[in-house]
């Protein structure tokens, strides 16, 4: 991972972790690189953001940035995340950029790139981007006069996006009532156009955004206020977003929570049913819970892993041609719709499915059984971090716990990437036990490593 970007863009504390300085800075760089390959003396970079205070700060300098090496800013305004990856490809622009922090409180914010295909930067761009920020790496020499870069409104973005959406699915959601939780960020119109325009009854909580409101309490983030909600407002079912709506948890008509777990397997079976069901695989990372993974084999669907992250779970569906994978937190990837994580589009094929098979949400979340898991994190020597199974003791600790579940729960260690800690987290079908053996584990590697 990078020294400026983490595993989703830049990210931290507006104004003092992430400057108006280092935004006007990641501009620049930012338009050199991701531009290079076009002839254009004017590239084009089209700019979204969500609904934080901050956000009209940093877009000021971020798009100055891209001004003064040429570059021309196409303004969308307040849009998702996965729409302004839809429109860099539907527009023909060369690069697109999202003002976001995501699921994080209003005082941090972050800056994401999309390249020209839509995608989320690979490694490799992003370390040359932060040559030019961090390494001193000189800059081009910059226009003026006619070569400076213009600021172009864009003003049939989120109406682009919103159609697009609404033909991913082939029915209409008439005699439905949708409850909606926007989480007050950047979803606050497109959800409620989309579903409304396919018909639905929609009712909406948290859709009245202030700058500092995003997330707060609400949205996929807080989903207890939905499912309130939906039992309260006697709903067929809701959905809640994350602050730049990449992501969606939905709860069913008695409130319910539906994972991301539950939602890709409902899709998945379904595609499966339909034929749709590419290479009969869905890729997940190590935290989903076992019972999704145990729900996938008892429909005959094949399953990869990998590591946490939604960057891996792309970068495994491009590389063997899947189709759809994600993870428990509600961020789905449909590489067939779209590029990144789409919290709408993923939220219209559940509705799709609901409305198309007759069948409750709840029954249809059935299919999986999730099992009880508990998480402990033990501080270790920080070299010891990634060496823990040469241990023979720590190894035959976490062997015996496996063999004794016998296939009906497992162990998983994860070393983490910022901190001297180790998290382990236990799976099974008893949580008294689980919770009890994963003390007696981290107890031992305690010991053994601390």
């Amino acid at each position: 991972m990078g020294r400026l970007f983490g595993t989703d863009g830049v990210r931290g504390i507006a104004n003092k972790e992430l400057t108006a300085e280092l935004a006007f800075k990641l501009g620049q760089a930012g338009a050199i690189v991701l531009t290079k390959a076009t002839n254009s003396k004017h590239p084009k970079i089209i700019v979204g953001k969500d609904t934080r205070v901050s956000g009209d700060m940093l877009e000021s300098a971020l798009v100055a940035g891209f001004l003064s090496v040429g570059a021309y800013a196409y303004i969308a305004g307040y849009i998702p995340t996965p729409a302004i990856a839809y429109l860099t490809r539907e527009y023909g622009m060369d690069a697109g950029v999202v003002i976001s922090a995501s699921h994080n409180s209003f005082e941090f914010n972050g800056i994401k790139f999309f390249s020209n295909e839509g995608y989320k930067l690979s490694d490799d761009i992003e370390n040359e981007i932060e040559e030019y920020i961090l390494d001193g790496k000189e800059l081009p020499e910059l226009p003026e006069g006619e070569g400076l870069g213009r600021i172009i409104t864009c003003q049939t973005g989120l109406r682009d996006y919103v159609n697009f959406a609404k033909r991913t699915v082939g029915c209409t959601f008439e005699g439905m009532k949708i409850a909606l939780d926007c989480a007050n960020g950047a979803s606050f119109e497109s959800s409620k156009l989309a579903f409304k325009e396919l018909g639905a009854q929609v009712v909406m909580i948290n859709n009245v955004p202030n700058g500092v409101n995003i997330n707060k309490d609400c949205g996929s983030t807080h989903i207890e206020g939905l499912k309130k909600f939906v039992v309260d407002q006697k709903c067929d079912l809701g959905f809640a977003y994350d602050g730049d709506a990449d992501r969606v948890l939905a709860v069913d008509e008695n409130g319910e929570l539906v994972d991301g777990d539950k939602m890709m397997a409902i899709c998945a079976i379904a595609f499966k049913e339909a034929g749709t069901l590419k290479n009969n695989t869905v890729v997940a990372t190590v935290m989903s819970n076992l019972g999704f993974f145990k729900a996938l084999e008892a429909n005959g669907i094949s399953y990869e892993m990998t590591k946490v992250g939604d960057r891996y779970v792309l970068e495994n569906m491009l590389k063997n041609g899947h189709i759809i994978g994600g993870e428990q937190s509600g961020h789905i990837i449909l590489t067939e719709i779209n590029t990144t994580g789409d919290g709408l589009v993923s939220s219209l094929q559940v509705a799709q499915i609901v409305k198309n098979t007759g069948k409750k949400l709840s029954e249809l979340a059935t299919t999986v059984k999730i099992l009880p898991q508990t998480l402990v994190n033990i501080k270790v020597k920080n070299e010891c971090k990634k060496t823990y199974m040469d241990d023979e003791v720590i190894k035959k600790a976490i062997e015996d716990i496996e063999k004794e579940f016998d296939s009906k729960g497992r162990v998983l260690i994860r070393p983490s990437g910022t901190e001297p800690l180790i998290r382990i987290m236990i799976e099974g079908e008893d949580q008294a036990v689980i919770e009890q053996k994963a003390k007696e584990l981290a107890k031992i590697m305690e010991e053994r490593l601390s």
